[in-house]
């Protein structure tokens, strides 16, 4: 019969188990919650512990101690009057037309004395009303001219043709207004072209879906291709950049099915850049020799989230500041699985409010004198947000956790020369979110139009939402910006960068 010893020593191997399957189950279990967070729950990261946070650790309230003493009556809420503030305005720049309203002639003697009634004041009552687009067909007709007395005394006879504007494409009756107009239906409103056709043929007029993709694409390469290089060469000559990526599916794409990803690069100026420039870039993987590529102009600060790609393939020149939105984001999610009771507790919840301290404190900083507004920050990081950095990532070191929460300490952790180095420069930024704000308008378009068809399809797409978010950012009227650039690049020589410079969306006078 065997001993105790050698029985203690058989069940200790399921014990072991029984822990490692009980870590898995309790894994599986955060993960579950978390996926049904993210599909079911708000997708804002708002909470009491978020980066907006205005209350240091002294100052965190538990409102489940507070008696009913220590409570305040709040006053309701009055509705303001409709109208009287906020954004519906009618525009000081649209024409007027005036509708008068007056008494007719048969009407306008005194009901009493019957003497003629005169006008002793009146009410205006003002509405917005929309003309909605309506379609004509231009006819350019261009005349040539000869001589009759040289026709009739010389053997040669001088015949000059009258000058007209170059098409926006040749054999084609595309105008710069309709292909601008398709534009901004797609790349601004998010409208397919499958729907805009259908809108044509409500119009009457029958326009096919591939017309106007092949319309797209040839403005594309041979317009706003200049444009999109210049303004890349432009980038380049900057200090401070953004990247990000997202997916995007291409149909036919070589040696690789329908299915698979693709993706779509941005690459954008930050804040302290006077001109904002915007850029797409499509490539079929998300490999880090893509970025070095683009950027291997560029030398300077590249803000960026976590991806490895970032950190392997970049020349020496370029200095990679990581997002520490991305480092909240992690703990955010880890928060999520929990119970509201267990939240308070949490050193979740002491990490998510370390970061929000540095956050309330770029907000600070924002108010900082505009001479010297980077010098300052600089100065203002070194002296109160550097130890605040310096805490956190002390107190990463000294958790020994499990589950989301070990995934957030660390990726801090592996991040953190990237995540200090919004420090060193006070034109820096703490977070990459400017550069997620810009891709977020080629998400919502993907969302509506699914795919792209053809490489050529999608290269055409990188270039238009270059050239439309950057007009954007630069408060350009975005239809007469395409229109004006339609018009004016046929006739223009776009080998010449004088001529190429005029087209910038921020060089263009509506």
């Amino acid at each position: 019969m065997k001993n105790i010893v050698e029985i203690e020593e058989m069940i200790t191997i399921p014990k072991s188990e029984y822990e490692l399957l009980k870590q898995q189950v309790a894994w599986l279990m955060e993960q579950l919650k978390l996926s049904k967070k993210q599909q079911f729950g708000v997708s804002s990261e708002k909470s009491e512990y978020g980066q907006l946070s205005l209350f240091g650790d002294e100052e965190q309230i538990t409102f489940d101690n507070i008696s009913e003493s220590e409570t305040k009556e709040i006053k309701a809420y009055t509705r303001r009057k409709s109208g009287c503030v906020g954004i519906d305005k009618l525009p000081k720049n649209l024409p007027v037309e005036i509708i008068e309203h007056r008494l007719p002639e048969s009407e306008q003697n005194c009901p009493d004395c019957d003497r003629r009634l005169h006008v002793i004041g009146n009410e205006t009552r003002k509405e917005l009303k929309f003309i909605p687009a309506k379609a004509v067909i231009i006819n350019h007709v261009t005349y040539t001219y000869a001589c009759r007395n040289c026709e009739k005394t010389s053997d040669h006879v001088p015949v000059i043709k009258a000058k007209s504007p170059n098409p926006v494409i040749k054999g084609s009756f595309a105008s710069p207004e309709a292909v601008a107009h398709i534009a901004y239906e797609k790349f601004v409103m998010g409208s397919p072209l499958y729907r805009q056709q259908q809108d044509w043929e409500r119009k009457g007029i029958p326009l096919s879906r591939q017309s106007m993709s092949n319309w797209l694409n040839r403005v594309a390469i041979d317009w706003l291709s200049p444009i999109y290089d210049r303004m890349h060469q432009l980038l380049c000559f900057k200090e401070v950049a953004h990247a990000d990526e997202t997916t995007v599916q291409v149909l036919h794409e070589p040696d690789k099915s329908a299915q698979s990803k693709s993706y779509m690069w941005l690459y954008r100026t930050s804040g302290e850049a006077k001109n904002p420039i915007i850029l797409y870039e499509y490539q079929p993987s998300r490999a880090g020799e893509h970025p070095a590529k683009f950027l291997e102009n560029f030398r300077g600060y590249l803000h960026t989230d976590g991806l490895a790609a970032y950190h392997c393939k970049l020349h020496d020149k370029i200095i990679v500041v990581g997002c520490w939105a991305h480092a909240r984001r992690k703990f955010d999610d880890a928060l999520k699985v929990l119970s509201k009771k267990s939240r308070k507790n949490s050193p979740i919840a002491d990490a998510l409010l370390q970061i929000g301290k540095l956050y309330k404190l770029e907000k600070e900083f924002q108010n900082l004198s505009p001479e010297d507004n980077f010098k300052a920050r600089f100065e203002a990081r070194q002296g109160r947000s550097k130890p605040l950095v310096d805490a956190f990532f002390s107190w990463c070191e000294s958790q020994s956790v499990h589950g989301l929460l070990a995934t957030a300490v660390n990726y801090c952790l592996s991040q953190r020369v990237w995540l200090e180095h919004y420090l060193i420069d006070g034109r820096l930024e703490i977070d990459n979110n400017r550069a997620e704000r810009s891709i977020k308008p080629f998400v919502i378009g993907r969302k509506n139009w699914l795919f792209s068809n053809s490489i050529e399809g999608v290269r055409s797409s990188a270039v238009f939402y270059s050239i439309i978010e950057t007009a954007k950012e630069n408060n350009v009227n975005l239809f007469e910006y395409l229109a004006f650039v339609f018009r004016n690049a046929p006739n223009l020589d776009l080998t010449n960068l004088n001529y190429v410079d005029k087209l910038l969306p921020w060089n263009f006078n509506s």
